[in-house]
């Protein structure tokens, strides 16, 4: 097992360059299972949840192969149309080979899913979808079973108690785009990975549009073709690189930071006094000594991202002032809190608030991640803390961040991995 060890205090300086999207990646690859001809999906980021789903495409017949940023799928023949606990149980998205699974071959039996334990992420938005279409739902071991003779398009709500879902949004139009029939999804999902799938859907043959607005709808097809596809930057690993950049007052630029893709996020740093300006294909960051608190809410897309929340908090730990944080998502996800109190900081936890009382400066301490974003949170407060840091248990940070490490080197940080 691997650990980081940080030397902070250092301002980051240079160019970095963001990797495609995780959240992206996963469903394009379940995706792949709807056609029986070649797919190449581009700008692909080594990651253990990218390896993960193609062991998963692997073990249900597919041909998979990943080399140089690229992963090409064959699914001619699908053997199996179970995805087994073993592989869903570490990785919540790959719970979204139930639809392509499903829509492919009319049946699907798939494990609950697990992944980081950030609190209760139940699959009911998922089944309600699946069971508009016509499928028959069952839960036997563990195991999500369904199956249709036939799959019809539907309308549907997929709003939940807190907001929309993406993979829901997801898996119910992987199944919808080979119904038969007009589907309309209400509450979709907005994020910029369900605008990508829709996209590569749409590029293989799918009749989908609205996709990045609450109403998607679409007409399904008979079949899908193979199609070659590049995948968008991660917003979410830009905005941990721009929070880096700020919290060590440095001046960098992070190519494939897109604007359009960061707005709530980028909106609240503005508020915070971090100065942001356009640079060639993404974003520059300057130093700014003095920030002010922000207060925020986690929404859902175009709200502010929960998967920013952990990293924010830790820029607001040596930020001057009151902030007050509050999680509409997923309201236990704040396991970082603890850890980062062992660094020095000034944080009150009351249900779904955190309130910080920023200081000056944080202590370089042992921590331990206990999920993939608060991971990150760990590691920008390293890097502004004074003295050395360990993070532990950074496997979660390699479930979402493509050598992370390197690329903070790349900029000046003090960093580099051991082993525990």
């Amino acid at each position: 097992m691997d650990k980081l060890v940080i030397e902070g205090g250092i301002s980051l300086k240079g160019t970095v360059t963001v990797s495609g999207a995780k959240n992206s990646v996963l469903p394009l690859l379940a995706a792949c299972l709807l056609t029986n001809e070649r797919c190449r999906i581009k700008n692909v980021p080594n990651l253990r949840d990218v390896n993960t789903m193609i062991k998963i495409l692997r073990s249900l017949g597919a041909q998979a192969e990943f080399s140089n940023g690229e992963v090409t799928v064959e699914a001619k023949s699908l053997k199996s149309h179970t995805a087994d606990y073993k592989l869903v149980s570490t990785m919540r998205a790959s719970f979204c080979v139930l639809g392509p699974l499903l829509g492919r071959l009319r049946k699907a039996k798939v494990s609950l899913p697990g992944g980081c334990i950030i609190g209760l992420r139940p699959v009911d938005l998922h089944l309600k979808g699946i069971m508009a279409l016509g499928a028959k739902v069952e839960v036997q071991g563990g195991y999500i079973v369904v199956e249709a003779k036939e799959l019809r398009g539907a309308s549907m709500y997929l709003g939940g108690g807190f907001g929309s879902s993406v993979l829901a949004t997801d898996n119910v139009m992987m199944a919808a785009v080979l119904a038969k029939g007009k589907t309309v999804i209400e509450s979709a999902a907005c994020e910029p990975e369900v605008v990508d799938l829709a996209n590569f859907l749409n590029k293989m043959g799918a009749k989908i549009k609205g996709h990045g607005t609450p109403c998607i709808e679409i007409e399904g097809v008979r079949h899908l073709h193979g199609t070659d596809y590049h995948v968008i930057p991660d917003r979410i690993e830009a905005g941990t690189l721009v929070l880096a950049a700020a919290i060590t007052q440095g001046d960098c630029v992070i190519k494939g930071a897109f604007k359009e893709h960061l707005g709530a996020l980028l909106d609240k740093l503005n508020e915070s006094g971090v100065k942001i300006e356009d640079a060639d294909g993404g974003l520059r960051i300057k130093p700014r000594k003095t920030l002010k608190p922000v207060n925020f809410t986690t929404l859902p897309y175009p709200g502010f991202p929960t998967d920013m929340q952990a990293q924010v908090m830790s820029l607001m730990s040596v930020t001057p002032g009151i902030s007050v944080i509050t999680e509409k998502i997923y309201p236990d996800r704040f396991m970082h809190v603890a850890e980062l109190h062992r660094m020095g900081a000034n944080i009150m936890r009351e249900g779904p608030h955190a309130i910080i009382s920023g200081k000056k400066s944080l202590s370089g301490a042992p921590v331990m991640a206990s999920d993939l974003r608060a991971s990150a949170a760990l590691v920008l407060a390293s890097l502004v803390a004074k003295g050395r840091s360990e993070v532990s248990r950074i496997y979660h940070l390699d479930r979402g961040y493509e050598n992370l490490e390197l690329k903070f080197q790349k900029l000046g940080a003090r960093i580099w991995r051991e082993k525990e």
